[in-house]
């Protein structure tokens, strides 16, 4: 290795380890259904974002096992050359189902949809050419979404978070431009854990004549009817982006919407056409989650019931949980070294609550991010909360 780089390397390394914001990979164990550390220690699992415990559900396991025996081990190719099964279509025709939409794409992650889609969406109507429409992204959009609005190369306007008469007046400062408009947002947002307002988004794109583009992935399984997410609750949205390794508890994304928008991103998409299928496995782990989500209505009151329990909880600490209303719960503490400090507290008295640091969140918000699962039973909220108030000093 080039000897330069390496000291370099080093060098930055450190600079982050100095500033509380170098990170490192731990090893986890999974064993009969719980956390373990490196140690074999259980912990209780309050950073995952498998929300419905179906990652270890027995018949999301043992499908994913019987699609590998039936059909392979891996996918042999991309989905344009060889990657495209009768199970692979048969299953994107289940997830357009599920959210109600004519079609569905799926995805290696949400990452790969959001950077690849977004840039495949901005050249309808403009050939190839850059500056084929405006985008309009809320600031506390997920990493991918901004990666996608750069890779895109268009006018993109930032608008302040859940914001819409400052969306309104960015809108109205481009309606004499002949380019699409497309305004960009998650349904849930990720770090903060608030929502959207997707009926007023959608009355906004629809008198601004923009396309409205969510990302559902911390909504897919636990919100709206059924678990549909909350697009299914108003209509109107043009594209929906999911994920399938929260909720669903496996592995990949999709894109769900018309007919005509799938089949453009079929032929315009590069991180859909230059990439391997999604593996058997994986996709008879989805099929078996569609058969339970659903039917998983008191799963998702179990678990928005505890997520209140701990959010009034940090409320009476005087802890800011900045507008959370789902499962995602921060707490808010300050600095990156007061966060770590806190999340090793917490790790002590049991619970693995991850300090979430800059660049991810704003400066000076580092926090503790909770996010909880249906699997918490009384006795494992009361460990949750118990540890919580003993990890996290009262607040004057």
């Amino acid at each position: 290795m080039d000897a330069e780089l390496d000291a370099l390397l080093r060098t930055r390394l450190a600079e982050l380890d100095a500033a509380h914001r170098l990170r490192r990979l731990r090893p986890w164990h999974w064993g009969d259904g719980s956390l373990h550390d490196a140690d074999g220690r259980a912990l209780i699992d309050a950073s995952s974002n498998d929300y419905l415990g179906l990652s270890q559900h027995p018949l999301v396991k043992a499908r994913a096992a019987e699609w590998a025996e039936r059909h392979g081990a891996g996918a042999p190719a991309s989905r344009l050359v060889t990657g495209t099964r009768d199970i692979t279509l048969a299953l994107e025709q289940r997830l357009a189902e599920f959210k109600g939409c004519e079609a569905a794409l799926l995805f290696s992650s949400g990452f790969q949809a959001n950077a690849t889609v977004i840039p495949a969406l901005a050249k309808v109507g403009a050939g190839d050419t850059a500056n084929a429409a405006a985008i309009f992204s809320d600031e506390l959009n997920h990493a991918s979404i901004i990666h996608g609005a750069r890779f895109a190369k268009c006018n993109t306007e930032i608008f302040r978070h859940n914001d819409l008469d400052h969306l309104d007046e960015l809108l109205g400062r481009h309606s004499a431009n002949p380019g699409r408009k497309l305004i960009l947002t998650e349904s849930v947002f990720s770090m903060d854990g608030d929502r959207a307002d997707l009926a007023a988004l959608v009355q906004l794109a629809e008198r601004h004549g923009a396309a409205l583009y969510v990302d559902e992935a911390h909504a897919s399984g636990v919100l709206g009817p059924q678990g549909r997410g909350l697009a299914a609750e108003c209509g109107g949205v043009d594209v929906v982006m999911g994920t399938l390794g929260k909720a669903f508890g496996a592995f990949g994304a999709y894109i769900a919407g018309s007919r005509a928008l799938i089949d453009w991103l079929v032929n315009r998409c590069a991180g859909f056409i230059y990439t391997t299928a999604l593996p058997p496995a994986v996709l008879g782990a989805v099929d078996a989650a569609l058969d339970l989500v659903p039917g998983m209505d008191a799963e998702r009151a179990q678990l928005a019931r505890n997520s209140q329990r701990l959010r009034e909880m940090l409320a009476q600490r005087n802890y800011d949980t900045l507008g959370s209303s789902t499962q995602i719960i921060p707490a808010v503490i300050g600095s990156d070294a007061d966060a770590l400090a806190a999340a090793r507290r917490l790790e002590e008295a049991g619970v693995l609550g991850v300090a979430i640091r800059p660049p991810t969140v704003p400066e000076g918000t580092s926090r503790l991010r909770f996010t909880l699962n249906s699997r918490l039973d009384e006795q494992g909220m009361q460990r949750l909360l118990d540890a919580v108030a003993a990890s996290l000093p009262l607040r004057c």
